[in-house]
């Protein structure tokens, strides 16, 4: 048989290898050299010249021996005694290699992805860490008895309770903080201690507007320790920064208790069965235990919180509140917003000229404020209050409140001068300091004159709740202008802090000084220094001022602490809820008893005498 009736075509020659026998082929034309499968058809995904899977094709027909293939030149002989090579099947044989990324076509977009990607994400997402990890037992167990002791200590008022609470809660918090792994910083110490400790004035005093005052203060150090700020946008906002991690805990501590429920199903019931049980068992055999014994029953009922069906729901909102601030905490522990992210750019830099100027004009007013008063104070006190028609009480108090504003603005436009100050070299950072500084001192000078105000004006109408009240804030301001003059020494790394240090620190000795216990001790030295007093006005203060007024003499005394003893009579605050203040005045009524004056109270007061000195718009004090 020929080589044109074979059908085949003879393979050509592989370079460097021995030439096919049989006549030469027509050269010229050029031969496609693909493998031919006989008998067989040509699958979908075909393997190229290149050895790379191509693209599907529909199968061709199938190629009998004997026919030639259109399109195709007829070969010799030679190559029908050569077998046709078959091609591997895809799934046999080395792995085909892969097209690299760069030669493959990009994948036709996604609309939905690409405006999720484009569509701008929130603050906190931006300025919080990754999520947490899962919550765990220890923590999921300190949340629990955070919401449990608030629901059964809180509601009966304000005491050591509010300290265990918190405890309960830092413990929360200081777990989940050990299962993502943060460690303990010598800033995150000082403002969990400080926060502690003031929670320690509504265990020792009474009196409600320090009390809260301490709450509020250790809320915010609470939240500082937590988030670790250190700038100004830090330490302003880190303070409130539990109030964006409500929701997050939240579903954070969801999460975790449906993961452990789903786990461990088997064990839940066991804890929850064995729950009940302890507490059937307790409440049967306390209640006949009680019956039995008087004493034991009074040990019982001290010991045990007094829950009623009437004020469930607010032991319910208590629960929920203790819950969720737990949840708050102990997620802030773990994914802290880091608001120190949060940056404020500097001011444009003025000239030197044009931001020292207004500067010193200011300092030469507040030089020549400073030495008129020097003058009145060494000896033109009376020649000033007959020029101006005042009394000393008058001048006192009208002094005291533009001093305590001019206080206030002056930090203001120390804050805006540092934002647009020149800031060109050391000879601008000197300008700075210097004009700076100057203006610190003068102002310290003013709030040393506004301090003394206030003492006129106390020594004339006695001390109020709002009087030292804005004496301190007075003093508190002084402090801050000596930690600027600090930082302008040793530099304003720490101020951001520092001040909250010393916020923290003033409210803590506030509370700790009893202003309540204070007020009345100034009242009663003023009345046996043969002074008025306002009995009326005493009577409305705090069992912090019962030791004080105690050394009235009679019927000033009973008049002045009948209500006390009214008040204790009708009271069965346990013994959680109730302060130290409140505990020493019951003892000091115990011992003393009051006297039965009736009516004689009524004048007691209110005599002309005795109120002489208060202006008309005096007599009301909100506080």
């Amino acid at each position: 048989m020929s080589d044109q009736q074979s059908g085949q075509q003879p393979e050509p020659p592989k370079p460097g290898g021995p030439k096919p026998e049989g006549p030469t082929p027509d050269v010229s034309k050029p031969a496609v050299s693909k493998p031919e499968v006989s008998g067989a058809e040509v699958s979908g995904d075909e393997v190229s010249e290149t050895g790379v899977a191509g693209p599907e094709v529909a199968p061709r027909a199938p190629v009998s021996v004997g026919e030639a293939a259109p399109g195709r030149a007829k070969a010799g002989s030679a190559s029908a005694r050569t077998p046709a090579p078959t091609v591997p099947p895809q799934s046999a044989g080395p792995e085909v290699p892969k097209v690299p990324a760069y030669l493959q076509a990009p994948p036709p977009p996604d609309v939905w992805q690409r405006r999720a990607q484009h569509q701008p994400s929130g603050l906190l997402s931006r300025l919080r860490p990754p999520a947490p990890p899962a919550i765990d037992a220890a923590t999921l167990w300190s949340v629990l008895a955070t919401a449990l002791l608030s629901a059964l200590l809180l509601g009966d008022g304000l005491g050591i309770n509010i300290l265990v609470v918190a405890v309960t809660a830092a413990l929360a918090a200081y777990f989940a903080a050990r299962g993502a792994r943060r460690r303990l910083r010598p800033w995150t110490a000082v403002w969990a201690v400080g926060g502690l400790a003031l929670l320690a004035v509504p265990a020792l005093r009474d009196a409600g507007w320090p009390v809260f005052l301490a709450v509020v203060s250790a809320l915010a150090l609470g939240s500082l320790a937590l988030h670790g700020s250190r700038s100004w946008p830090g330490v302003l906002l880190g303070s409130v920064g539990l109030v964006p991690s409500i929701a997050a805990g939240v579903r954070w501590g969801w999460h975790g208790v449906r993961a452990r429920a789903d786990d461990s199903r088997g064990r839940v019931r066991t804890a929850v069965r064995t729950s009940v049980v302890a507490v059937v068992l307790l409440v049967v055999f306390g209640t006949l235990f009680a019956s039995a014994d008087a004493a034991f029953a009074d040990l019982l009922g001290s010991l045990t919180p007094d829950v009623s069906v009437g004020d469930s729901p607010w032991r319910v909102f208590l629960f929920v509140l203790g819950l969720a601030g737990a949840l708050a905490a102990a997620h802030s522990a773990a994914a802290p917003v880091r608001w120190d992210r949060i940056t404020v750019r500097p001011g444009k830099a003025r000239s030197r000229a044009e931001w020292a100027l207004p500067l010193i004009v200011l300092n030469l007013l507040f030089a020549a404020f400073i030495a008129l008063q020097l003058a009145v104070l060494l000896g033109g006190y009376d020649k000033v209050l007959e020029e101006t028609g005042l009394t000393p009480s008058e001048y006192a108090r009208q002094g005291f409140w533009q001093l305590l504003w001019a206080t206030v603005l002056t930090l203001l436009v120390i804050a805006l001068a540092l934002r647009w100050a020149p800031r060109g070299g050391p000879r601008d950072r000197t300008l700075v300091r210097g004009v700076l500084g100057v203006l610190c001192v003068l102002t310290l000078v003013v709030v040393a004159s506004a301090l003394r105000r206030m003492d006129l004006y106390v020594d004339a109408f006695g001390l109020t709740r709002l009087r030292i009240s804005v004496a301190a804030v007075e003093l508190w301001l002084g402090v801050v202008l000596v930690l600027i003059l600090a930082a302008g020494v040793f530099g304003a790394r720490m101020l951001p802090r520092a001040v909250a240090v010393s916020a923290a620190a003033g409210v803590l000795a506030f509370g700790l000084l009893s202003p309540d216990g204070l007020i009345a001790e100034q009242n009663v030295q003023r009345y046996q220094s043969d002074r008025t007093i306002d009995i009326q006005y005493l009577k409305g203060l705090s069992a912090d001022a019962v030791p004080a007024l105690d050394e009235l003499p009679e019927p000033l005394r009973s008049c002045a602490l009948r209500n006390f003893q009214r008040d204790f009579a009708a009271e069965d605050t346990p013994w959680y809820a109730s302060s130290w203040g409140e505990r020493e005045a019951r003892d000091v009524l115990e011992k003393h008893p009051l006297r039965e004056v009736g009516a004689d109270c009524y004048g007691v007061g209110r005599e002309a005498d005795e109120r002489d000195g208060y202006e008309e718009e005096d007599s009301y004090d909100p506080y």
